[in-house]
């Protein structure tokens, strides 16, 4: 019994050694297969072709799109922060009504503490124009590369920063007075492009740049679109005829102004070579303001049936001129009266004696 046992023990060896020879065969493989998985990559190693700017930019607002390339960015001067707390938002050009116009430059408020202005910018994209709309939002994200000025000098503000929970304002490339604003710092810039008024991106003639990486990560950050005030500002521009590229020539006589919607503020600046804004082209956004002591009249305005300015109390306004308006009504002209004819008057008697005439004329009394 036991030779055959130690028989069937030895016969048993050789068994269970193939077994487990084949087994740590399939364990050795599994860990060269793990290796080959987990190796690093190559040296050779390069990142993935940067998508375009289009891929990267805020939604389209309102879908603006055109056929045709806006016109340059028009130069002005940045009128004067009017206090604390108001950031700059460069002027661009919108479309609507057929036709460019101008949105005004402006000072606005952002919508909270901590967060900048990213400008819109048009893009050619697909063989069109389209405009990707402003924002506000922790960075300054990619706005096509468009050298807008006042600190947009195409990457990224360099106009002023956040410290705390005041904005402090960078001298060099502001206008502002220390009067009105406190925080201030002093910081040259150097713009290392080629100032130009392009203002598109893309396309013939158009800003070649494409987004950077801080710049992509600042599209992927939450947004916040136009405030009210940005809004009508907007809307005001489009209404006011005197801001269409076809009527200004690309130069519009309201660049800039001091707040949203200020377009008749005194501190509003024109584009150099602009054409003084006519008061027919004037919309009503645009219109003087009412006067306090009658507020149904505009300052400056004369009611109906109001005597020109110069007129004198009494003065009666001089008759239309019939020659230069053949239209005018023709006063009736007055017609001769006849005239009674003149009464002959008595002769004097002469008296030869006028001693006599006297005592005559005392008996006749």
């Amino acid at each position: 019994m036991s030779r055959s046992t130690k028989t069937y023990m030895h016969g048993a060896l050789p068994g269970a050694g193939a077994g487990l020879a084949l087994a740590a065969a399939i364990l050795l493989g599994g860990c060269v297969i793990q290796e080959r998985v987990d190796a690093p990559p190559p040296r050779s190693y390069a990142p993935p072709t940067p998508p375009t700017p289009s891929d990267y930019a805020e939604p389209v607002e309102g879908e603006m799109r055109a056929q045709e390339a806006p016109p340059p960015l028009p130069e002005y001067e940045q009128p004067p922060c009017p206090e604390d707390g108001y950031l700059w938002t460069p002027g661009y050009w919108a479309w609507g009504g057929g036709g460019y116009y101008w949105v005004p430059g402006t000072w606005a408020q952002p919508p909270r503490i901590g967060v900048l202005w990213t400008p819109g910018y048009w893009g050619f994209v697909g063989g069109v124009y389209l405009f990707h709309a402003g924002y506000w939002g922790p960075h300054v994200g990619f706005y096509g590369g468009i050298n807008y000025g006042y600190g947009y000098g195409g990457e990224g503000y360099a106009g002023g920063r956040w410290s705390g929970n005041a904005f402090a304002y960078n001298r060099t490339v502001n206008n502002v007075n220390v009067t009105n604003v406190h925080n201030t710092y002093n910081e040259t810039v150097i713009n290392n492009v080629t100032v130009t008024k392009v203002s598109y991106n893309g396309g013939a003639g158009g800003v070649a740049k494409a987004p950077t990486a801080p710049e992509r990560a600042a599209a992927q950050e939450t947004h916040v679109a136009l405030t009210p005030l940005q809004r009508r500002h907007v809307q005001e521009a489009s209404a006011n005829p005197a801001l269409a590229a076809k009527s200004n020539g690309g130069h519009p006589a309201i660049a800039a102004t001091p707040r949203p919607a200020a377009f008749n503020a005194p501190e509003v600046v024109h584009a150099r070579g602009a054409a003084p804004v006519a008061a027919a082209a004037m919309t009503r956004a645009s219109a003087p303001p009412a006067s306090r002591e009658h507020p149904g009249y505009a300052i400056g305005a004369r009611p109906a049936g109001a005597p020109p300015p110069g007129a004198r109390p009494g003065m009666t306004p001089a008759p239309p001129n019939v020659a230069a308006h053949p239209q005018a009504v023709r006063q009736p002209q007055p017609q001769p009266q006849p005239q009674p004819k003149p009464q002959p008057k008595p002769q004097a008697v002469q008296h030869a004696n006028p001693a006599k005439a006297d005592k005559r004329d005392e008996g006749g009394r």
